[in-house]
């Protein structure tokens, strides 16, 4: 008997996990279960998390938590329990296994199966946000090494054991050259431990446009959180329908499985809500724990309803369904055909199975690199000013040591030999480069500062360029 955590959430949160609980019972899962409450009714009464301290323990304890979907409240400074979750546990990976069921559910892609394997700790995900100026705000993307490690590394893993051909990477490192870059530059080196999975990368732009229109092109896919929140939900959804896939989130200490889908609470309590999305995220599970045989049981029945006509509203089409089936029907419908294989949709079987799992990630050690400050962005707040009327105020703090190089607004160059063309905001990154000389002191950089003030010019961060063993660390400006 396993003991694991779960969570019956909001909205249709309840409704389906019912579903899914009734749908164990009946396929022999040997399961114990540790309910806790999270979500809205946690959110309101004043924990602003959303999850209290008795229900982390509970998860910690059990490592295994299937979680039904929750709502966020609006505004008041709430934060996604679900991205929360994810990062306080170590759930690194999110894995989306997508197929399509044509012709039982509608989907233009009769042969897709892809799996998206998205990181899920960082990226624009870190949520360091901040306001700068009256009219600019700012997102920080943070990348690491171990993060993109570890995820690439997994993915290919993931191919290995479940007998995939190709892993792809989607980044954008032809703007994002320093973030970007190094995920691709990673999944490069990574790649080559693994001479048997074929390897590609793309630009996540067209990459998408590809996936959208061949999807039987591709099969696993790795990218980072941004980019793969985007790209599972539009494979989910191409494939057949959001509300049909389930995912599992991986850690060293823990696993989540999930619904993919919200709350949905505009159907909550209507009896008309698929519950196949936690069922698919239920039969991970079961994999999991060591209990293929019942996930293979419950999938096969699951295959055999859907093959039948049996369908939920969302998916229900005249021409394709036989039954437009309530959220109890549906599950009841399952049930009836436990022990049953579908007959023209691919049976599975997971007799061979490994449980999902993951060899502790060991930091390599980092070698030693020559480090040197070559200069400083100085983001400046002025409203209403010309990028050549800045200038003559910035090189005022110029001294002996730096000078001005280069003023961008929004990224782009305005100074020198800007365009009058260029919409400028009141947010202005100001670039001071050693002068004379390989590089700037720290000292150096605090008198530029000093001259700021001096010069009575609002300075609201600085950023400090470096190379490493004489590569550039920092992005050019647009139009330099």
């Amino acid at each position: 008997m396993k003991r694991i955590t779960i969570a019956k959430g909001d909205g249709i949160g309840p409704e389906i996990m019912d579903a899914t609980l009734q749908l164990l019972k009946a396929a022999g899962a040997e399961l114990a279960y540790d309910e806790v409450k999270i979500g809205e009714e946690v959110y309101l009464s004043g924990n602003t998390s959303g999850i209290t301290k008795d229900a982390w323990e509970k998860i910690r304890q059990n490592k295994v938590f299937l979680k039904a979907p929750i709502t966020t409240p609006q505004g008041g400074g709430y934060k996604s329990l679900n991205v929360t979750a994810r990062k306080s546990l170590g759930l690194f990976a999110n894995v989306r296994p997508c197929r399509s069921y044509h012709p039982y559910v509608q989907s233009k892609h009769p042969q897709l199966d892809i799996v998206v394997v998205r990181e899920n700790e960082e990226d624009l995900y870190a949520g360091i946000e901040h306001q700068q100026t009256a009219e600019v705000v700012q997102c920080l993307k943070l990348i690491s090494r171990p993060g993109c490690e570890k995820i690439i590394r997994y993915a290919f893993e993931y191919a290995v054991k479940n007998n995939r051909k190709k892993v792809t990477c989607l980044s954008k490192d032809n703007i994002m050259k320093q973030t970007d870059g190094l995920f691709h530059r990673v999944f490069d080196e990574i790649s080559k431990d693994y001479p048997t999975i074929q390897s590609e990368h793309m630009i996540v732009d067209i990459g998408m446009a590809k996936v959208a229109d061949s999807p039987e092109d591709f099969d696993v896919i790795v990218t980072s959180n941004l980019y793969g929140d985007i790209v599972s939900d539009v494979v989910a959804q191409i494939a057949g329908s959001v509300g049909m896939a389930g995912s599992f989130n991986l850690g060293e200490h823990a696993v989540m499985f999930e619904a993919i889908h919200g709350s949905a609470p505009d159907i909550a309590g209507k009896n008309m809500a698929n519950p196949s999305a936690l069922i698919q995220a239920a039969v991970l599970m079961l994999c999991h724990i060591g209990q293929p045989k019942v996930a293979e049981k419950i999938q096969n029945a699951w295959l055999k309803t859907l093959e039948d006509g049996i369908h939920t509203a969302d998916i229900y089409k005249e021409e394709l369904s036989s039954k437009l089936a309530s959220t109890q029907e549906f599950t009841e419908s399952i049930i009836m055909r436990l022990g049953q294989i579908p007959k023209k949709l691919k049976a599975v079987s997971y007799e061979n199975s490994a449980p999902i799992e993951l060899k502790p990630y060991h930091r390599k050690e980092v070698q030693k690199q020559e480090k040197s400050l070559k200069g400083v962005d100085i983001f400046v707040d002025n409203m209403g000013i010309k990028a050549d009327d800045l200038a003559v105020e910035l090189k005022k703090m110029e001294g002996d040591f730096a000078s001005l190089n280069m003023i961008t607004n929004r990224g782009v160059k305005v100074w020198p030999n800007g365009f009058e063309e260029t919409y400028c905001t009141d947010h202005w990154r100001c670039r001071f480069l050693a002068k004379n000389k390989e590089q700037m002191s720290k000292e150096e950089l605090i008198k530029l500062l000093q001259n700021a003030v001096k010069e009575k010019i609002d300075v609201i961060k600085t950023e400090n360029l470096y190379t490493f063993n004489g590569e550039t660390a920092y992005s050019l400006g647009q139009g330099q």
